[in-house]
């Protein structure tokens, strides 16, 4: 068996405060979480692609349309926690994308971009995306997490709030995070093996956990902007938007 596979590990839960059963609503006849399959599929560099679910209705239909699905535990506080599990079942994998299920629209290019990140680096833990944001509602929505990174593009911080403070108007530019992540697998077992931080804990993202204990995140910028479905409003635009193709 090949050694240090790549694989795509997407994280599927049932239950959402905003939308319930998600990963199984239907547009063009497929559910949204094999749309997400499809696309982390078609990367050619990928060895694997495992759904991560703790749900029977999920695993029962990724089965069906010939996904590999794994069964994971139900206490799981995050996407990382439920990826880590599967990965240390399979020694055989060395480097782990975490996509999410609720991302059907996200570009093969950008997965790839993930993928050089951990691959071509020595020297980072993690790799992940951000984009350009211009828009003041936007830069101030605390649901848009923001970044910002150094002159190799290895993260300082995540935050909810405006970062950088725009003492001169004008002379910087603001990130937004997108959500997808890449591990190389021991970095993806320490970090899910540490204690949450204190920024952790305030502003409520984990990858802040990795960067108070030092570890390195590898940061590309890109252009798109890949959008998820947290909303009915959400899908029923995706919905319309492949059903017209």
């Amino acid at each position: 068996m090949k050694e240090n596979q790549i694989a795509i590990i997407i994280p599927a839960r049932y239950g959402s405060s905003r939308l319930e059963g998600k990963p199984l609503l239907k547009a063009n006849n497929k559910p949204i979480i094999q749309w997400v399959w499809e696309k982390a599929s078609s990367c050619e560099r990928v060895d694997r692609v495992i759904v991560a679910t703790d749900d029977d209705r999920i695993f029962n239909a990724c089965k069906e349309f010939g996904a590999e699905v794994e069964m994971t535990s139900s206490e799981h506080k995050s996407g990382s926690d439920r990826i880590a599990e599967v990965a240390k079942r399979h020694p055989e994998i060395g480097y782990i994308i975490n996509l999410q299920g609720d991302e059907p629209l996200i570009e093969k290019s950008n997965i790839e971009l993930v993928i050089d990140g951990i691959l071509e680096d020595e020297m980072a833990d993690i790799s992940t995306l951000v984009r350009e944001i211009k828009e003041e509602d936007e830069i101030n929505n605390p649901n848009l997490v923001k970044c910002v990174f150094d002159l190799n593009n290895y993260a300082m911080y995540f935050s909810r709030s405006k970062i950088p403070y725009e003492r001169n108007i004008g002379k910087t530019k603001f990130y937004g995070h997108l959500g997808i992540y890449g591990y190389k697998k021991d970095a993806l077992f320490k970090m899910t093996s540490l204690s949450q931080t204190t920024y952790e804990q305030a502003e409520s993202l984990e990858q802040l956990r990795a960067l108070q204990n030092g570890m390195k995140i590898k940061i590309a910028v890109v252009n798109n902007i890949p959008v998820g479905i947290d909303t009915l409003e959400d899908f029923e635009k995706f919905k319309s938007m492949v059903e017209a193709q």
